[in-house]
């Protein structure tokens, strides 16, 4: 779990502010949200192979467009 430690001169939002940096960095929300509910190995495939499709499309666009 995260922690931090209130600094010399830092207001209560900049400490949240550190907080919240620290726990989006960690990943531990968006890891929570994944094991949510359970997804069997070939859910996992499919979404995973959607995502690639998707990444490779913006790749594309982004490319035709930079040309």
């Amino acid at each position: 779990m995260p922690s931090v430690v209130l600094r010399n001169g830092e207001s209560q939002q900049g400490l949240a502010r550190r907080f919240r940096k620290k726990v989006i960095r960690s990943k531990i929300l968006s890891e929570v949200r994944k094991r949510r509910w359970f997804i069997s190995r070939t859910e996992q495939r499919r979404q995973d192979k959607k995502k690639a499709i998707r990444r490779a499309a913006q790749h594309k666009r982004y490319n035709n467009y930079r040309n």
